[in-house]
């Protein structure tokens, strides 16, 4: 199956996605389908800080036209931030949308977590991912600003520094002693704070669930 991305949010997350697909394809000893689109993170941010969801999902379902016009069999959301409008995304779009943030509940389940403690953007966190965790507990830092905006940071400028990684460790931490089973990486461009360092606690990728999500979808249509 050719697998879509809408890509660019932010930019070293759409890499990221691309390396580790190309890598699951590799191993499964199968050429790779992929197009990517790029949709402008500051334009997402200002629309999710607005609320616009009706904004960015026509958005969205301009860059998913393009992306059935280029063969795509189903398109995905590179942001767990972006899906904030992704019920209005999915009533508009002209291509198959697959969530990010649905399997994460079985994942969970299935890895013994019954209580998730989340990092990203504050919608995200706030949210607790839209209300679609359904088997797990899941628990938010108390300080939603400061993670908030080191996050948003991050992924516009695809760096990060020694102190916001500290700040997304201590962060992280304190909802493991809050009782939570592990952390979620809830923002797609975490990997730049954890990935070649330990935090000290257990952590769960939501972008490789994702990755792992769509190659699944991809086999099992093929």
């Amino acid at each position: 199956m050719h697998i879509g991305l809408i890509g660019g949010i932010g930019p070293s997350a759409t890499v990221v996605y691309y390396e580790r697909l190309v890598a699951a394809y590799r191993t499964l000893g199968k050429p790779l389908e992929l197009t990517i689109v790029n949709a402008d993170i500051t334009r997402l941010i200002a629309n999710a800080e607005a609320d616009n969801r009706q904004g960015q999902a026509e958005i969205y379902a301009q860059l998913l036209t393009r992306l059935k016009a280029a063969g795509a069999d189903f398109g995905t959301i590179t942001s767990l931030g972006g899906h904030f409008c992704f019920a209005e995304t999915e009533a508009i779009t002209p291509l198959s949308l697959v969530s990010a943030i649905a399997p994460l509940d079985a994942h969970f389940a299935s890895n013994s977590i019954t209580t998730i403690g989340i990092l990203g953007t504050r919608q995200v966190m706030a949210s607790r991912l839209y209300g679609q965790l359904t088997k797990t507990v899941a628990l938010v830092p108390d300080n939603l600003t400061a993670v908030h905006t080191a996050y948003l940071e991050t992924a516009k400028t695809g760096t990060c520094s020694a102190e916001q990684r500290d700040l997304f460790f201590a962060e992280g931490q304190k909802l493991i002693d809050r009782g939570a089973d592990a952390v979620l990486l809830a923002g797609t461009d975490l990997g730049l704070a954890f990935e070649g360092h330990d935090p000290g606690f257990r952590t769960v990728d939501a972008l490789q669930v994702h990755v792992d999500h769509m190659v699944t979808l991809a086999q099992d249509d093929a």
